[in-house]
């Protein structure tokens, strides 16, 4: 049902080989990395093609990050569902979030696919990459930078790049409670599904909030809007954690994201529903 492209196939290969090979140099195989999804997300054929490839993708990327911890950090994330019958359907979701802190720097670069298939007909498709490095002016307040890639095929917005730069605040920051609020200005360029595009300066807010239930589960609530000139989009997820054993946890999350200003017979909101197990390196 899900045959990858030859040249999707080799690049994995690579990335894996490299990983097995010289798994101490991390540069090179996140270039290698960043090459294959470069390569991947401009692909042309089925959808499920590229998820299965930037799966492999993730997965090297997190074996390769957390070898050897330091300041170091990874979690990946994986959903899948199968139905066959009076309708075949597939859907699989994977996500990638690696952490480097060191003293008052904190990296955090994030990767989201998600793909689904219904009787052979693409129905979802969305990557997200995500970085941000924030400097820590004391133990509240620190400044931040950050660069967001969000493709999806069948929403409005084809596809968004934003980059921005702000101020954030650690309000709460305690055993239970963890609430960041963030304030920042930049730019976007957007591609929209009817072939128009738009590019114009954005003001951006943004929040986080966790709340640890105890000391097997969270729950994790982001937030985060863009103010353009034509079009604000907002996002906003949902999620709870539930630890099933000490690096392997199950998570359920909610996700909205709306734009306001889409091609005509378009829906502005879109959601998605997933659970996944997520393991911690």
């Amino acid at each position: 049902m899900i045959v990858l492209g030859t040249a999707s196939v080799i690049i994995c290969a690579v990335a894996v080989a490299a990983a097995v090979t010289i798994h101490k140099k991390r540069l090179a195989i996140c270039i290698i990395c960043s090459v294959a999804v470069a390569f991947i997300l401009n692909s042309k054929g089925f959808a499920m093609t590229r998820v299965v490839a930037l799966l492999c993708v993730i997965f090297v990327q997190a074996f390769v990050v957390a070898d050897d911890g330091g300041p170091w950090s990874a979690k990946a994330g994986l959903g899948f569902l199968s139905t066959s019958g009076n309708s075949d359907t597939t859907n699989l979701n994977a996500s990638l979030n690696i952490g480097y802190d060191l003293q008052r720097w904190h990296h955090k670069l994030g990767l989201l696919v998600i793909g689904a298939e219904s009787n052979g007909v693409s129905t979802a498709e969305r990557y997200v990459i995500d970085y941000k490095a924030k400097w820590d002016l004391h133990d509240y307040d620190y400044i931040f930078g950050g660069v967001n890639y969000d493709k999806d095929k069948f929403s409005g917005v084809d596809s968004s790049l934003s980059e921005t730069i702000g101020y954030g605040r650690r309000i709460l920051n305690n055993d239970v409670h963890v609430l960041n609020a963030e304030i920042g200005i930049g730019f976007r360029q957007q591609d929209f599904a009817d072939g128009t595009d738009d590019s114009s300066g954005i003001i951006k807010l943004a929040g986080d909030y966790q709340y640890t239930i105890s000391e097997t589960s969270a729950f994790t609530q982001t937030l985060s809007i863009e103010i353009g000139g034509d079009n604000t989009f907002t996002q906003s997820v949902s999620g709870i954690n539930a630890k099933l054993r000490d690096a392997l946890a199950l998570v359920f999350s909610f996700t909205i994201k709306n734009n306001s200003d889409v091609p005509a017979g378009l829906d502005k909101t879109d959601t998605f529903t997933a659970i996944n197990l997520e393991y911690t390196f």
